[in-house]
This record gives structure tokens, sequence and C-alpha cells, in this order.
């Protein structure tokens, strides 16, 4: 009798169960379209974007990731998502500490975050950083997670250029002693690399060199991602899988000392009912991008938020529920998001010296660069690949293979050595003011940053 009245409990659950048409986004965008404005009048040192539109889940980060692939900078932001409506103002600016003023880029903006960027065929224009083969043309994706050690990357793309393929595109993070990597492979006919033999024979050899002499799941992974998932976002991910945050109060990374640790607080607002997470940490790019992307995987609705940047620190706070509408009421979810949040900034952080490189792309450019950092005793920190037509520009943090600052003189010798076969710029990355001079400022950016290094090379 008791599985009889269980059967049709749960059978009544089917029945009443509210039936959501497939197309009711898409109808409440038509009716209630996204409504952006660029505006360059009210504020005399910065750019103002604000965005009305229906709120849904994730379109805060939907806004944000927007507008750091774009490579601006936001001083200040207000949100506000409680209801059914989402209104947010950000205060932007290039990388140069100006005004967004070229009307290509404003008519983008307004295109990306308006009606048309709402739909599968705007998504597919945007110029953002996204992991999957139908993101970057017929190229395969690999994610690769481990144990870091010096050297490393250099073994991953020794092995890849080994086999025949080419990286036309990745992105390299180390964070608490661990290593995640995502990177756009192909062949040398610039074809997928789609052969189940070769897809087998890559994995084994990566996972080979991931694991060293250690076995089991927890030491390395290799995957095949064809997602569509933003490429920063997909590393955020990654390592929050791999639980890298654990022991993040005590990490041994060079680039934090206990001076310059987030101080990351978590009250309740009895009031409204919301968990308060307040943030306060040297500012840099992408801050905002790092810390709501985290929230959002972790399932938190962020419905209010204030942003601002009194360089060379930021303070953030953001009002968030759990999706299921519960607040952190416990010492562990509160603990545990801190944790998580130090280390989604931690993760992004290069302080030291920058090489920037640009060469003709060729299988094995990426082999054999790494190869000179690492006969040179240097260890990459962060890295980011990227291919401009025949042209491979690529980024690398770095340090000695002790993890402490590299001296200029050395780095000075290495860009003799490496600038007899391409373009080199040695770069010190001081501390992480969003405000600094764009010559100083490069962890902000692997992608759009090669400007005038492109020119010197087609000079």
């Amino acid at each position: 009798m008791m599985i009889q009245e269980e059967r049709e409990v749960r059978l009544m659950a089917r029945v009443c169960w509210p039936y959501f048409d497939p197309e009711y986004e898409n109808f409440s965008n038509r009716m209630n379209p996204p409504r952006v404005s660029v505006d360059n009048t009210s504020c005399h040192d910065c750019t103002l974007i604000k965005v009305d539109s229906v709120n849904k889940p994730g379109i805060l980060l939907e806004v944000v990731q927007i507008l750091t692939d774009l490579d601006f900078i936001i001083t200040k932001a207000y949100i506000s998502s409680d209801g059914g409506w989402f209104m947010d103002v950000f205060h932007v600016t290039d990388q140069q500490g100006k005004k967004i003023t070229d009307s290509k880029t404003i008519d983008f903006v307004e295109k990306a975050l308006g009606p048309k960027g709402q739909s599968t065929e705007g998504v597919k224009n945007w110029p953002s950083k996204r992991v999957g083969v139908h993101s970057v043309g017929d190229h395969t994706s690999i994610e690769l997670i481990g144990r870091d050690r010096p050297g490393l990357l250099s073994e991953i793309s020794a092995v890849l250029a080994s086999l025949h393929f080419n990286v036309v595109a990745a992105e390299v993070w180390t964070h608490n002693r661990r290593i995640a990597c995502v990177l756009y492979v192909s062949d040398t006919t610039t074809q997928a690399v789609d052969h189940p033999n070769r897809l087998c024979l890559m994995e084994e050899q990566l996972n080979n060199i991931l694991r060293g002499c250690e076995d089991g799941d927890k030491v390395a992974r290799t995957n095949f991602s064809m997602g569509f998932t933003h490429m920063d976002r997909r590393l955020h991910q990654m390592l929050f899988a791999d639980r890298d945050y654990e022991g993040s109060g005590a990490t041994t990374d060079a680039d934090y000392s206990s001076s310059s640790r987030p101080k990351i607080t978590i009250e309740r607002c009895e009031e409204k009912g919301y968990s308060v997470v307040s943030v306060r940490c040297k500012d840099r790019a992408k801050l905002m991008f790092d810390i709501v992307c985290t929230l959002t995987d972790m399932q938190y609705v962020v419905f209010h938020a204030t942003i601002s940047s009194d360089a060379p620190y930021a303070s953030q706070e953001y009002f968030i529920r759990h999706m299921d509408g519960c607040t952190l009421d416990t010492e562990g979810e509160k603990e545990r998001v801190i944790k998580c949040i130090e280390a989604a900034i931690q993760r992004r952080v290069s302080e030291g010296v920058s090489l920037e490189l640009c060469a003709k792309d060729r299988v094995g450019l990426l082999s054999e660069v790494t190869r000179i950092l690492r006969e040179n005793g240097l260890t990459v920190c962060r890295a980011g690949i990227s291919t401009r037509g025949e042209q491979a520009l690529n980024v690398f943090y770095v340090r000695d293979a002790s993890g402490n600052p590299v001296d200029m003189k050395t780095m000075e010798a290495l860009r003799k050595e490496i600038g007899k076969t391409m373009v080199v710029e040695v770069k010190r990355v001081p501390g992480n003011s969003s405000r600094a001079p764009a010559e100083t400022r490069g962890w902000g950016k692997t992608s759009f940053f090669f400007g005038n290094l492109f020119e010197k090379f087609l000079a």
C-alpha cells in the first residue's frame, strides 16, 4: 500500500509540475529586448555601459565575460537583478585608462549585449576564448590537468610536436602546485585531429608525462573537449574540480605574501535574506570575471553587487543566495566559498617577468621556446598562446625553478638568444594595479595585447 501511495505522489508531482515552453525565453526577449547604452558624456574619465534586460540565470557572468574579453578595465559597477529585471552599470576604460571611443567597438558592444547577442548566431560571432572544436575552426581542444613541476609545459609541447600536432591556441594556469591547460591543436594539414588511433596515442603519451612516477586520476587527466565553454571559465572549472583551493589558506605560491592576500568576509543581511560576500584585494584586470565565474559555478546567484577600484586595491561586495534560495548559514559553507574565491583570484596573478614572442607559426615552435626556457632554469607559471594568420603570438610569465623572480640580466640574455629567430619583448610585471601603464600590465591580456609587437614583426 505504501509503495502504491509513493508511486501516486511521484505521478502527481510529474503531472502538477509547471510546464515551461522552451520558446518562452526567446518570446520574453522579443517582448522586452535588452537595452544597452554606451555613455561617454556622464563621466569625464571613463565610459558608462548600461544594460537593462529580463533577468535569467547566468546573465551577469555573460555580460562581464563580454566586457573582459574586449579587455575593458572595469573600475566601478553597480548590479541589481532582484526580481524579473536585470539592471547594471559598468564604468570601463581601455587598457590605457582612456574612454571607449572607437565606433566599431561601441557598435560591437551594443550588438553583443543587445538582442542580437542573445541569439545563437550572435554568440558564435563573439571574439571570446571558447573551448571546443566549433570555436577555432577545425581544431581539437585538449584539456590537461595534473601536478605541476619545472619543465612540464616543455615536455607537453615536445610530445605534441613529435606527433606532428601544431598548437594554434592555448592557455596555461598554475596554482597550488597544480597545472591546468586548454590547448587547441591541428595537424600539418590544418584539419581536426579526429582519428581514434591518433587521439589514443596522444592521450596515452600526455598522461604518462603528467603522471610522472605517480598513478591515479587525481594526479593527472587528459580530455578531448567538444563543448562550448569560455576558455578562462573552463580553466576555473577544471582547477575547482581538482580542488586546488584546498590548503589555499597556507599556499606557498611565491606570488602571494600574507600582506597581499585577499581579505574575504561573509556576513548575513537579515533584512533581505542575503549572504554578503565582501572582497578586498589588489586590483587587476578580469578580477570581477574571476569572482563572478566562481560564484556562478558554485551555484550561487548574485542579486546585487557593488564594485569599486581605489588603486592599487579593489573592493567588491556581492549579495548572494544559493540557487535553492538558501543563504550561507554554516561556518563550513562560508569557509569553502572564501577558499574558492581566494583560489580564483590567485590563479591569474602573475607578478614578476613576462616574455612576449612573435614569430611565424610552425609545428614545434612552442616546443622550441619552452625548451629554451627550461634549459635556462625558468619555469612557466602562466602562458597564453594564440595565432593570427600565419603568425604565432605567445606570452609567458616566468620564474626561476624555485619560484623566485627572475633577474632581468638573465631575461635580457634569454631575449638575445631567442631573438635570433623571432621578435621578443621582456617586460617586468609590477603589482596588480589596473591603472598601471599599458606597457607593464601584461597579465590582463593574452589575446589582444600583441598589437605593437605584431607591428614590429611585420615591419
